[in-house]
């Protein structure tokens, strides 16, 4: 009896070989997996879908946020110049000829109302507009000096506006397109507190010569315009 109790004592229990599910094998060889989410099905008890939205973010990875929704810009409208823009002394251009790097830059109208441009010295600009500016360019470079030059004219500044009488800052101002005479007297500050605020003067310079009319306030400007605010006398 005691031979056959110390035998019992003895004997030990062989290894056991168990297969380990597919599941583990995939996170020795790739690192931790994650089970599938289990999707949310509403139900009539039990808190009903609000229940199983809770059980199925309570599910997901710790540290899983989701992702940002992606937020698209609104395309940006270039600035359309008036192609029937007549220049002056004061605007400043970028001229453009292809494939010609030395004489492709920006170029200012001088007080004689003429740009001076390598190979052809000074071109008359006073008057012209933008495509009628890059014609004359093209016949100069052409006359022995380019076979067919390809030139474009746009405006890089407009010429200035100016301002006068009863405003908190008069003096020049940059001009943009679509400026009123509203925006102007907003540019330099508003009226003074002596300020007429029914009407204005405006001076506008032609081909002809200076012409000047009293405008309200939702007159359109020009670039190279003299607004005049007057005194009211009550």
């Amino acid at each position: 009896m005691t031979a056959l109790a110390l035998s019992g004592c003895m004997r030990t229990t062989g290894p056991v070989a168990a297969a380990k599910p597919q599941g583990d094998l995939d996170s020795l060889a790739y690192g931790e997996t994650y089970a599938a989410a289990p999707a949310a099905v509403a139900s009539s008890g039990g808190g009903g879908a609000i229940s199983a939205l809770r059980s199925a973010f309570a599910a997901a990875p710790r540290g899983y946020a989701a992702p940002a929704p992606a937020v698209y810009a609104a395309p940006v409208e270039p600035v359309r110049y008036d192609s029937a823009y007549h220049l002056d002394a004061g605007d400043k251009l970028r001229i453009v000829v292809y494939g010609q790097e030395g004489l492709t830059n920006t170029y200012a109208i001088d007080a004689a109302g003429s740009i001076t441009m390598p190979l052809i010295g000074g071109v008359p600009a006073r008057g012209r507009t933008p495509a009628g500016l890059a014609g004359e360019i093209s016949a100069k470079l052409r006359n022995g000096y380019i076979r067919e030059p390809s030139v474009a004219v746009e405006i890089e500044t407009y010429r200035p506006f100016f301002i006068l009488g009863e405003v908190a800052a008069p003096g020049q101002y940059p001009y943009v397109p679509n400026m009123t005479v509203e925006s102007a007297i907003a540019i330099a500050g508003g009226f003074s507190p002596r300020a007429k605020r029914d009407a204005v003067t405006v001076t506008h310079t032609e081909a002809s010569g200076p012409a000047r009319a009293v405008v309200p306030l939702g007159t359109s400007i020009s670039p190279g315009d003299t607004v005049f605010v007057n005194e009211r006398w009550f």
